[in-house]
This record gives structure tokens, sequence and C-alpha cells, in this order.
């Protein structure tokens, strides 16, 4: 994490997020009566997009709350793509400032390359849109971009979710319940992690056309954005999720989905250090880990072990999808998921005063729609009670970038809570 981008667009300043909150109070959208639809813009029209597209459709088809009025994508053939499988014409653009500027467009859902993702959530900011970011908040290389949207979206009116979908789990909004009333005593440990077969390189990210080259339908020049300038190459384009120029590999591309419910759960904010360890294990056509272990310690006296390796897909404690079911250990007993409850194990020392297993239903699954659902209402009547909003979402990133920072310099990463800063040692 090299110093130069560690200071890059920083916010130094309340002035500066007075600076933000002043300028997207000022050019947000005029709040709409309740029945009229909020138009959103979908930037990124690649495989991710489809998941984001259908859930809106689905609300549009429920309650008229929405409606998709415009796309955009640095590839042409993606747009046209796009559009037929929508069924009618819509506003079209191959860059994203453009799309912003268009007043039809009151939100819109990020899913392009993680290293445009915090770029375009503070344009979008800044011009007054609600905002749906894929995770992970930013590439691995620009915390002092995530910590700079993090206080942009604090100051916008705007509702920032970030698409950690499993958030959207009663399970952990209901076990982070059950840790604030006591039931384990004091948290000291806890796991998580993420266990698939499969590079999503390769097999998941297919070249859709191995001739083409960069013009007016592909905007390579876009694509690299703040990336190192490279040669033109598919396999970059398409696959770019095997390359680390634009993504991280399991500690940002899966990883929020596992540590963000736990942070939530435990009620912690920033780490105090990180140490991280994998590699490529399995799918040497990569760039980024295949494979990757973190130890998060933070002040409260809490450690979080988060394990995953995507060479295989076996859950030893169980399986709710590729998710290693969480475990959170306190001095009183212990608190997991079996199927469909929630369940409390007792320590031998606090049985001994009485404390008995418990077991708990969870109240309803993780679905996409209903975070979508969240970001729509919180738009809608100008709050901010977002399942995973910019604050949680801005916790979870750093302790991953500081896990990605110890396993580049092969050391331990330290948060300094007074300068808000990481640094390796």
């Amino acid at each position: 994490m090299n110093p130069q981008d560690m200071n890059r667009r920083r916010f130094i300043a309340t002035s500066a997020a007075a600076a933000w909150a002043a300028n997207a109070s000022a050019t947000a959208q005029p709040a709409k009566g309740p029945n009229d639809r909020l138009g959103v813009g979908i930037i990124g029209c690649g495989g991710r997009s489809a998941a984001h597209i259908g859930a809106l459709q689905e609300l549009a088809e429920r309650d008229k709350s929405v409606e998709i009025v415009a796309l955009c994508d640095v590839y042409r053939p993606r747009l046209q793509k796009t559009i037929e499988k929508l069924g009618h014409p819509l506003d079209t653009y191959m860059d994203h400032r453009e799309l912003l500027a268009n007043p039809k467009v009151d939100m819109v859902c990020i899913a392009t390359p993680d290293h445009h993702h915090g770029y375009q959530a503070l344009d979008a900011l800044k011009a007054g849109k609600h905002v749906y970011c894929e995770k992970p908040m930013t590439h691995w290389r620009q915390f002092a971009l995530a910590k700079e949207v993090a206080k942009a979206a604090a100051a916008s009116p705007c509702a920032f979710q970030l698409g950690a979908q499993r958030m959207s789990d009663s399970a952990f909004h209901q076990m982070r319940k059950l840790v604030q009333d006591g039931l384990i005593g004091q948290p000291i440990h806890a796991e998580c992690g993420i266990f698939r077969t499969g590079d999503w390189g390769e097999r998941g990210m297919p070249i859709e056309d191995p001739n083409v080259q960069p013009g007016p339908d592909l905007l390579w020049d876009a694509f690299l954005g703040d990336a190192p300038k490279r040669p033109f190459e598919a396999s970059r384009f398409f696959r770019w999720r095997m390359y680390e120029d634009y993504a991280g590999g399991p500690v940002t591309d899966l990883y929020p989905h596992v540590l963000t419910q736990m942070i939530h759960m435990l009620g912690v904010k920033m780490p105090s250090k990180v140490v991280a360890s994998g590699g490529i294990y399995r799918y040497p056509e990569r760039e980024v880990p295949d494979t990757f272990n973190m130890l998060i310690d933070y002040p409260e006296k809490i450690s979080v072990a988060l394990l995953g390796s995507q060479g295989n897909s076996y859950q030893a404690t169980g399986n709710r999808d590729d998710i290693r079911v969480p475990v959170i250990r306190g001095w009183d007993g212990a608190l997991t998921i079996e199927k469909e409850e929630i369940v409390f194990i007792p320590d031998d020392e606090a049985a001994k005063t009485g404390k008995t297993p418990q077991r708990f239903p969870i109240e309803h699954g993780y679905n996409m729609l209903l975070l979508m659902r969240n970001w729509v209402d919180c738009a809608r009547n100008g709050t901010k009670a977002l399942d995973s909003g910019s604050e949680l979402a801005y916790y979870t990133q750093t302790a991953l970038l500081m896990g990605m920072a110890a396993f580049r310099g092969n050391r331990t990463a330290f948060f300094d809570p007074e300068k808000e800063e990481i640094s390796v040692g």
C-alpha cells in the first residue's frame, strides 16, 4: 500500500465533507410523490448487473416504485444485449458521467470492475444520485478512496447501499441482538469464511469475443481508469477478476459477503492489526490468490478468523450456500447456525452457573430483492436505515485492505485510529 496512494484524493478536513453535503443537496433530484417511480441508471452491464436488473424489474412489477431508464457500459455490445433483454429502448451511454447528467436518473446501480466502484460512487453522490454499489467498496490499492466515499456518503442526503446481499438475512440481525443482550457474555473470538470450487476467471468469465479490439465500441482506456496502463488484451478486459490491477481475489471479491455480517454482529469498527497468508495454490492462470486467510484483531479484545479457498467447497461447520457458517465465541458461550436456527452453546463454566443451550428460529434467509427494497425505501423516504450502508462498508473494506496490505508485504498491517491510516510493519 504505497504512501502516494494512501494520500490520494483524501478528505483533509470537515470543510471538505461540508462541501460535499452542500453540493449533493444542491444537485439532488427533487423528492418524488408516493406514486412516482424512481428512475434507475445501470452503470456496468456485465454479468453482475443481471442480478441488479432482475431485482429492479421485480420491484417494478410489484409496486411500480422504480423504472430502469438508462444504461452505461464501455463495451457497446453489452449495451445492445441488455436493451434486447429488457425489450424496450433506453438512454445509453459509454461514459458514466453522461448518465449521471440525465435528469431522469434518480438512482444508480454500479456493477463495474472493482477499481471503478469508488470513483463512480463519488461522482454519483456529487450528482445527487442514490447509490447501490457492488462490493467491494473500492479496489485493494484504494484505501484513501474508500475513506473518501465513506465521508461523502455520510455527508450526502442520498442513500448508499453496498451490495453485500447476505446482509438481508435476518439471522445476522438476530445474532447481533443476542450479542448486544449479553447472551454470550463478552465476545472474544469469531470465525467466518467462504469455500468454493472454481476460479471464476477462465471458467466463470468467458471471453465474449476473442477477436475484439479497442475502438469506438470498446473503450480500453476508460476500462483501465487509474490502473496501470497496459496494451489491450481480451483476457484482461473480459476476465478482469483474474488480474491484480482490477481485482484482489477472495479477500475483496468474496469476503465482503461474510465479514460485513461479522462486523455488524460484533458491533466493532476498525481493526487494530491484521495478518494474512495464502497464495495461488490451484489456478495458475490467475494473478490474484485463490486461497486467502486472515486474522483480524480489534481493540475491543476480539479476534476474527476469516478463512477461505476457491480450491475446495467443503464446509467444515455446515453450509449455507458456499458460506462457512459463522461462529461467535464469548466468555459465557457461543453462537452459530444450524440449518434454519441460531444455536447458543453455553461455555462449560457458564453451564455450571445455570446457562442452558438455546435455539432461535431464523425469521428469513437472504434475498437480494430485500436489500434492493431496503435501498429503494430509504431513497424514497429520505432515511439511511440501510442494511449495508456506507459506514459498515467502510469498516469492512478497511479490514480487508489491511489484509491485502499484510499479505503483499508479508508483514502485519496496523490501523492508526487518530490519523485514520494503515501502515505495514
